[in-house]
């Protein structure tokens, strides 16, 4: 019998599918996309030559013509000829390619059993394409699940390609292509070098610069909270002042007088009321609210989030985890139900299944994020990692919870009144427990459970508490709010929001600070200046439509090169008026009254970069000896970084608010002297104010260091990736990083080059890298390779010389050489693996067989290795 191809995207994939396939199939990897548009223009695409005996406006259409083509051959893309591309094979993929060819040789059937979103689909349609549509026959496979039924009954009933999918994502990939490749060139020209856009990230960045200005231009007002503890017996029962959204705000000398109030008077409980209170379970997870929750209770990252839940699905643990339907298949309520009734009881199982119901714009008829098995939970996962058990625990009990009763709980609320002043106390006690037997709530203030109360009953003061406040600001969005927010908003799907977040911060625009967004000036200005000559682009509305109508070319509702064109044509009007001398405005410099300290001549004025914000001299303009090229570094003058609302609210008290229009003010240190003052709306406001004084960045002495190498002056500066210390020696060069606590980051170790040694995923070879986490493995052209591993013990057994070289800048210059003399191997013939104890700052080896821990650990104690056996 002939075998059958079968191509996934993942190594992973293809390990666990082939483990429910017979031997008739061989499963390959194509490792992720294998065509792309072009990255840049081919080494050919040269401009046309221009005849010099024609007219200047022939000479001026030709050289327009010219430029257009050259566009069309960097872009991949022909807008103007019915959007014909350029499909190429990815350098690094040419490999798997011919591996795939190889594959497939005597083969008379290829299966296409990628992803079943529509990246999916797409890279089914461009294995077909590139390994000859014509030259095998083809199927495509799909499932949610990567189990051996959900499997095998793919592969009796498979499908075609769903060509109606591959038109939108070409739809959506040429729309990006276009608006980055036409739209970046004219933020360069108008504003700042390196600067891009995208059709959906420039969105997102819009949200999150109308949060920042609605940040800037916030005033605090002060007000007074007042509450009261009482005693029952030993019971201590706090009682809140209550206040409506309409009171005004409670000011002091107020809050003194009910303090009196409450001292002079006898504490009656005028009022007790009881009420009993249901919650229902929540939906089980899609993609959004998945990011959402593993952000709020495991505090990973968006990205993480869906690193770790491939990593679930690709090991068959978990449906597809890119979905926006909450719904479930018959199969896997009654999974969930047979779980409850047999391991939980019988009385948490509802009368009758819990049915929950797609969202109106629910992009594939996909089932929610739930495990495979009902009966599977987190301790049975003995291969997983501790991040995937976690992950998994969060989706399993949403999954099992979701076919849960109703909470229900007995709400007790008790009230004193004294004059016009009324307080309350508040609690509730667990009457059933119902889903949350499974999937713990999170805690509310209402939680806890009073004494026994009696209405006319007294009660005994103990204290009287006046804190005060100040109202807060809008929160900052954290990654999961701004899913939530382009969620409701409509803009990007599920297999987009990771990617929204990643290119927002890879751009400069934004960064996270204590997982909270902060626009960056330049994010600012460019958001600034596309809403204004692009409302089309950045309207929300109209982002929401066009991804309507891309599910709609999913469909098979519209034709997709209609969609391209009417975008097209509005787009490039845009672009041409944008494009104008008195079309999209510029990045224009704010001057002061600082003088140049290198000529002495020309007043500074305040940049803006996509490297950050810095003091330029003005006589950089002028032409000849007269032209003044001196710049001054900027280090941000924060003293506190925002961690929650009140805390954003007491930096705004502290920032000064600009004199020409009350927004709040970004500071500089220029010097140890001097800290400059600039409006949160430059460039387009011109507001700034100088404060002399003694200044510093919080818990440093600094700003000067000395330099680790040469022993020369390090200064503190600012670059693309914060503030670090860089070297005044010019033939020296080093530099340190400063951490978030002020302190200059420790030095460590230089990298050793190890070409030998080459990498396992991708084609380069490895370095030998210190870091705060340990020595570990890392491919040598980093960010381009992000691979990386732990190192084994007889992988660096020979590098003593160059241990003792690169070290020789540290305080400790044999700071790792024991390494070099630790067991090779365990008593068992596995090899050790070179780890670090965060919590002991030190480094031991565990050996590892077939890519699994042993038990076999050895410590570095007292000149010598121990080897211990864990029981």
């Amino acid at each position: 019998m002939s075998k059958s191809l079968v191509i996934v995207e993942s190594p992973a994939k293809a390990k666990t599918i082939s483990k429910y396939l017979g031997s008739e199939y061989i499963v390959e990897s194509s490792v992720g996309h294998i065509r792309d548009l072009p990255k840049k223009a081919a080494s050919n695409s040269k401009r046309a030559s221009i005849p010099k005996d024609v007219s200047a406006e022939e000479k001026i259409r030709l050289k327009a013509i010219n430029d257009r083509n050259r566009l069309i051959r960097r872009m991949g893309i022909d807008p103007d000829n019915g959007w014909t591309a350029d499909w190429q094979i990815i350098p690094e993929k040419e490999k798997v390619i011919k591996s795939l060819k190889k594959a497939a040789k005597g083969v008379d059937h290829i299966y296409l059993a990628t992803d079943l979103d529509r990246e999916g689909e797409a890279i089914a349609w461009h294995l077909k394409e590139a390994l000859g549509p014509k030259k095998y026959e083809y199927s495509r496979v799909r499932f949610n699940q990567i189990t051996k039924s959900a499997i095998i009954d793919s592969f009796d009933d498979p499908k075609e390609i769903d060509i109606d999918l591959v038109k939108a994502y070409r739809a959506r990939r040429f729309l990006d292509k276009v608006i980055g490749f036409e739209l970046s060139p004219l933020l360069w020209k108008k504003i700042a070098r390196g600067l891009s856009a995208g059709r959906v990230q420039s969105v997102a960045l819009r949200v999150l610069d109308e949060r920042e200005r609605l940040i800037q231009e916030f005033i605090p007002e002060e007000y007074w909270e007042v509450s009261m503890n009482l005693l029952k017996n030993e019971s201590m029962i706090p009682f809140n002042l209550n206040r409506k959204k309409s009171d005004p705000l409670l000011k002091e000398d107020e809050a003194r007088k009910i303090q009196s109030l409450v001292e002079n008077s006898t504490l009656l409980i005028s009022e007790i009321t009881k009420k009993p209170v249901k919650v229902k379970p929540r939906a089980p997870f899609i993609t959004s609210t998945l990011q959402q929750a593993a952000s709020t209770k495991l505090s990973f990252t968006v990205k993480r989030t869906m690193r770790v839940a491939q990593k679930l699905y690709e090991a068959g643990h978990i449906t597809y985890m890119r979905t926006d339907a909450p719904s479930l298949s018959k199969e896997s309520i009654q999974d969930a139900r047979n779980y409850i009734g047999d391991k939980v009881g019988e009385k948490y199982l509802t009368n009758a299944p819990r049915i929950y119901s797609s969202t109106e714009n629910a992009q594939e008829a996909h089932e929610a994020i739930r495990p495979t098995n009902a009966y599977m939970t987190a301790d049975d996962l003995m291969k997983q990692t501790e991040e995937e058990k976690r992950l998994y625990q969060l989706i399993w009990q949403q999954y099992i919870a979701c076919q849960m009763p109703d909470a229900e709980y007995l709400s007790t609320s008790a009230k004193i009144n004294i004059d016009e002043y009324t307080f309350s106390a508040k609690g509730r006690e667990v009457v059933f427990d119902g889903y949350t037997k499974i999937s713990q709530p999170v805690k509310s203030d209402n939680d806890d459970i009073l004494p026994p109360l009696e209405e006319g009953e007294t009660l005994n003061l103990n204290e009287v508490k006046l804190d005060q406040k100040f109202t807060k600001p809008p929160s900052r969005y954290s990654e999961a709010a701004l899913v939530k927010e382009l969620e409701k908003k409509g803009i990007g799907r599920p297999s987009t929001y990771a990617n929204i977040i990643s290119t927002i911060q890879d751009r400069g625009y934004v960064e996270i600070q204590n997982r909270r967004f902060f626009v960056k000036k330049i994010g600012h200005i460019v958001t600034e200046r596309l809403i204004e000559s692009f409302d089309d682009i950045m309207d929300y509305e109209f982002t929401a439509n066009l991804e309507n109508n891309l599910d709609r070319v999913a469909r098979g509702e519209l034709d997709w090169k209609n969609v391209l064109d009417e975008f097209y044509v509005a787009f490039q009007k845009d672009l041409i008026s944008a494009s104008d001398d008195n079309g999209m405005r510029g990045n224009q410099p704010t001057p002061t009254n600082i003088i140049c300290p290198a000529c002495n001549k020309s007043e500074m004025v305040i940049r803006n970069s996509s490297n950050g914000v810095f003091l330029g001299c003005s006589g950089y303009q002028n032409i000849g000896d007269d032209k003044c090229k001196e710049t001054l570094n900027l280090v941000s003058g924060d003293e506190a970084i925002s961690i929650d609302d009140s805390e954003e609210a007491e930096n705004l008290l502290i920032k000064k608010r600009c004199p020409k229009c009350d927004t709040s003010m970004d500071n500089y240190l220029i010097d140890e002297n001097r800290k400059l003052h600039v409006c949160g709306k430059s460039p387009d406001c011109s507001g700034f104010l100088i404060e002399e004084g003694q200044f510093k960045i919080k818990g440093y002495d600094g700003p000067t260091l000395e330099c680790h190498k040469c022993g020369a002056e390090m200064q503190l500066r600012t670059g693309r990736f914060g503030k670090y210390f860089g070297c005044l020696n010019d033939n020296c060069g080093a530099t340190r990083a400063l951490q978030r606590n002020g302190e200059p980051k420790p030095l460590t170790m230089e990298p050793i080059e190890l070409p030998e040694l080459k990498c396992l995923k991708c084609e380069d070879h490895y370095l030998l890298r210190d870091s705060m986490k340990g020595l570990f493995l890392a491919a040598s052209q980093y960010p381009k390779n992000r691979e990386t591993r732990a190192p084994k013990v007889d992988e660096i057994k020979d590098l003593k010389e160059k241990f003792i070289t690169a070290c020789r800048f540290l305080p400790d210059k044999e700071k790792h050489l024991y390494l070099l003399s630790a067991p090779e191997k365990d008593k068992d013939g596995n090899p050790y693996i070179i780890r670090y104890n965060r919590t002991e700052d030190t480094h031991y080896v565990a050996s590892e067989k077939d890519g699994k821990k042993t038990k076999w650990t050895a410590l570095f104690s007292n000149g010598e290795w121990v080897q211990t056996l864990k029981s």
